[in-house]
């Protein structure tokens, strides 16, 4: 599984970073989590606001913060 975090290095952005980390580790997921920063590479994925997740090439979540059980929703 592959799960990548998108946004600018912000509060939020690494709020949801660990989140994700939090989501994959307690549900016992072996993920590659990626946090990208770069916003030429974030915008090539058609993000428009961060912080983002994308989970599996598919973007989950746009311009909010998911709490740890969302992301495990999700997964």
């Amino acid at each position: 599984m592959n799960i990548k975090v998108l946004g600018g290095g912000c509060r939020k952005c690494e709020t949801l970073l660990a989140n994700a980390k939090a989501a994959a580790a307690q549900k016992g997921i072996d993920a590659e989590i990626e946090y990208i920063t770069d916003f030429a590479r974030i915008a090539s994925y058609g993000i428009m606001s961060t912080p983002a997740l994308m989970i599996d090439g598919k973007t989950v979540s746009a311009g909010r913060v998911l709490s740890a059980k969302e992301i495990e929703a999700l997964l």
